[in-house]
């Protein structure tokens, strides 16, 4: 006859950790740098004088015979003794026509109707021309500043704004261990 041989039986439970994490959040904001600008406008200071036109017509004006009276009549007199000495020849040129009768010929009707025909021409004028009319101009003074503008920047670095939240970690424990030992069954009755 045989006998079992009783048997003991071990069982084993692990032990389970639960670990709930969450991660941890880092926020990090880099603000711009602050800009100073500040400008100084450029100046253009510009001084002028007027120009001067300088316009002397009095030749024009005397060609034209409206000139300066004591101009004209100092022409006059100037010419006055030419004039003189031209009468006093044309009249001893008619004089001597006169005196050559024996010539022939009617001198009287011929002076009478050369004098009928007769210019007298007198010129007191003065000389007419393009450049009668002069002209002068004097330009004015210009006088031009600049003074250049400038520009200043100013920067400051403003530092990054750094927030860390920290994440949450729990560890528990979800299954203890534990040992179960299970004794065989004996039998008494035999």
């Amino acid at each position: 006859m045989t006998f079992p041989i009783p048997q003991i039986q071990i069982r084993q439970q692990r032990a389970q950790i639960g670990i709930d994490a969450d991660l941890g959040q880092l926020d990090i904001k880099q603000p711009k740098a602050t800009l100073e600008i500040t400008t100084e406008p450029s100046k253009l200071e510009i001084h002028s004088e007027k120009g001067v036109l300088y316009i002397d017509s009095s030749k024009a004006w005397d060609a034209l015979g409206l000139g300066s009276s004591l101009e004209t009549m100092s022409r006059i007199y100037s010419k006055a003794r030419d004039v003189a000495l031209q009468g006093i020849a044309k009249i001893v040129e008619n004089g001597n026509r006169l005196a050559a009768i024996q010539n022939g010929g009617n001198a009287i009707a011929e002076i009478a109707k050369e004098k009928g025909d007769e210019f007298f021409e007198f010129e007191f004028l003065g000389d007419a021309s393009m450049d009668n009319v002069e002209l002068h101009y004097e330009p004015g003074k210009l006088d031009i500043q600049f003074k250049e503008g400038k520009v200043n920047v100013n920067t400051h670095p403003n530092p990054p704004e750094i927030n860390y939240i920290r994440g949450k970690l729990d560890i528990y424990m979800i299954q203890y261990p534990k040992v179960e030992i299970i004794p065989p069954q004996i039998d008494i009755k035999t």
